[in-house]
């Protein structure tokens, strides 16, 4: 029978943090008491007497219904990191390259699977107008989820390690032949029932030659970075104006350093840029060609660079009328940032979301690009830059704006800090975002 894995809040010497519960319309407090009832009858929940509380908030989803959430962020705040260790990605890429059968599972983050020990249930208590409860499985919100996880697959696939590896909750099976992999399919199958675990059947791939994974198409002998990766470069149009120009310069620019005589490469694009010449360009063949051989440096080495998930990330986001934009870096050897990802998404607003204010634009671009770099930055502490100074509060957010209170919550999955940064020096994704183009989904 496989251990099943309890998840533990270490809150050290910290007193008990009792946060008084929002106040809520009359219409929704049924809401509550609906939610809390079922959550007892299910075992999810129990009553409690804990010294610790923290707020409920109630967001709206799409079809109307409401979720019920923790606003666990002062709790998370004097939570210690548990350090537990992260599998070497290169090692579980290559594992996958040589296979020739491969299936993928997703856990789906299993909250509800994870039972939490003794003291976490104390202090994962929250507070409501119907009284105190506490859980007895993970629910969304708490610190050191990836860790958890990470411990949870370890022990799950314990003594399987020669074909079936994970990375969090994304599991890999790889076979060299069919009656292998079925084999091999079987046995992950039977720990995962006997763990009392579930998958998310849509997200999975199962005995294909070349699956996705961790932002790679492995298998069959080949590792290759997935092509999405540089289509925001690939799929530029070419510029018509002056101001695009400067736009696409703006962003080669920001990586001129590594480019061998990019001044000379520039120059004939650069020479559109002059005082003198009309705002409607002359597009010529040497132009095209400076064009295409800048796009080609930006996805290529030195520049491009494959991630490496011993080192952390840098993400860098940013949202003008045309679209969101956004870029994973990452310090390389020669401690400059090198781009890892690059993601831009048209933004098509709805005419109740364009209305947004800025805060919420802005914040709607950073739930975009994590939910994009999802496998590249859950699990791991990482770097998060935006030119709008007022969502640094974002890890606190509370009020009456619905959308914020939504993402905030959405993003406590995530462990990053945020970094201001003026919008002069934020210039490789502020001319990704002055550009209207092809989506790509990262």
């Amino acid at each position: 029978m496989t251990e099943r894995a309890y998840h533990s809040i270490d809150t050290g010497n910290a007193h008990p943090i009792k946060v008084q519960p929002y106040r809520v319309p009359p219409q929704t407090k049924t809401a509550i008491e609906r939610e809390i009832q079922d959550m007892l009858q299910m075992g999810v929940i129990r009553p409690s007497g804990s010294a610790w509380a923290s707020p409920v908030v109630l967001v709206p989803k799409p079809d109307g219904e409401i979720r019920f959430c923790m606003d666990y962020c002062k709790l998370n705040a004097v939570t210690h990191p548990d350090n537990y260790p992260m599998p070497c990605t290169d090692e579980l890429l290559e594992k996958l390259g040589q296979a020739q059968f491969i299936s993928t599972l997703d856990l789906t983050k299993g909250y509800c699977q994870v039972p939490l020990d003794e003291s976490a249930k104390e202090r994962s208590a929250f507070i409501t107008h119907v009284g105190l409860y506490e859980f007895n499985v993970l629910p969304f919100g708490l610190r050191n989820v990836s860790a958890t996880f990470q411990r949870l697959v370890d022990g799950l696939l314990a003594g399987l390690g020669e074909y079936a590896v994970a990375y969090l909750d994304n599991v890999a099976i790889f076979s060299d032949s069919w009656a292998e992999h079925l084999e091999h399919l079987q046995k992950v199958f039977e720990r995962i029932r006997e763990a009392g675990l579930t998958v998310k059947a849509k997200k999975c791939q199962i005995g294909l030659n070349r699956v996705t994974y961790l932002g790679h198409q492995v298998g069959q002998g080949t590792i290759n970075p997935l092509q999405a990766k540089v289509d925001a470069i690939q799929k530029w149009p070419v510029p018509k104006s002056k101001k695009q120009v400067q736009s696409f310069l703006g962003l080669a620019g920001y990586f001129r350093r590594f480019v061998s005589q990019y001044s000379q490469i520039a120059a004939p694009l650069t020479d559109l840029t002059k005082k003198k010449q009309p705002n409607a360009v002359r597009w010529t063949e040497a132009c095209q060609k400076a064009f295409n051989q800048l796009k080609a440096t930006l996805m290529s080495d030195p520049v491009l660079r494959a991630p490496d998930f011993d080192k952390p990330f840098l993400v860098t986001t940013d949202v003008s009328e045309h679209g969101v934009r956004a870029v994973l870096m990452q310090e390389g050897s020669d401690q400059e940032f090198h781009p890892v990802v690059f993601l831009n998404k048209k933004l098509k607003l709805s005419e109740r979301e364009s209305n947004w204010s800025v805060s919420e634009k802005e914040c709607y671009a950073i739930v975009y690009a994590l939910e994009k770099l999802h496998s590249y930055v859950w699990g791991r502490h990482f770097h998060l830059q935006t030119d709008h100074a007022a969502l640094r509060w974002l890890h606190t957010a509370t009020g009456n704006n619905k959308n914020l209170i939504r993402w905030s919550l959405a993003l406590q999955d995530f462990d990053f800090d945020i970094q201001h940064i003026s919008g002069a020096s934020n210039n490789v994704v502020d001319a990704l975002s002055r550009e209207s183009f092809p989506e790509s989904t990262g």
